[in-house]
C-alpha cells in the first residue's frame, strides 16, 4: 500500500497514465460528466471530499501548465474563484463561459468527480512535463 500521495487505486493509476497535454476535469457533483474519458468518482456525501481537497491532492501529483474554469464562478462562488486564483496565479488560469468549459471537457482524458456541492467548482487542467 502507498504510504503517501493519492491512495485511491483507480485515481493513482489514471494519474500515472497521463502525459503532456492531457486534460483532467476536476468537477463538483453537479457537473455533467462527458462521455468517453475515464471517470473516478470520489463523491461520498455532499461536500466530501471537497473540491479543494481533491484539487490540492492532484496538484501535489501533477505538473499543470494551464487551467480553465467558468467565469461564472466569480459571481456565483467567490470562495471557489479565490481558491482557483491562488492555485493558478496570473495567466495560468483562463476563464471561459460555463458552456465553453463543458465543451472543452469533452476532450478530457480523465474526470475526477468530487462531492462538492458549490456551483461552478470545476476546473479543467492541462498536464505539463517535469523536465
Amino acid at each position: 500500500m502507498k504510504k503517501a500521495g493519492i491512495l485511491n487505486r483507480r485515481l493513482a493509476g489514471a494519474v500515472a497514465e497521463l502525459g503532456h497535454g492531457d486534460r483532467v476535469l476536476v468537477c463538483d457533483a453537479g457537473m455533467p460528466v462527458p462521455a468517453g474519458p475515464g471517470v473516478v468518482d470520489l463523491a461520498f456525501v455532499a461536500g466530501v471530499p471537497s473540491f479543494a481537497q481533491v484539487l490540492d491532492g492532484l496538484l501535489a501529483e501533477l505538473v499543470v501548465e494551464g487551467a480553465v474554469a467558468a467565469r461564472e464562478v466569480r459571481e456565483a462562488s467567490p470562495g471557489t474563484a479565490a481558491l482557483l486564483e491562488r492555485r493558478f496565479p496570473g495567466a495560468a488560469l483562463r476563464l471561459v463561459s460555463h458552456e465553453e468549459l463543458k465543451e472543452r471537457s469533452a476532450g478530457a482524458r480523465l474526470v475526477v468527480r468530487t462531492g462538492e456541492a458549490t456551483p461552478y467548482a470545476n476546473v479543467l487542467l492541462t498536464c505539463g512535463v517535469f523536465f
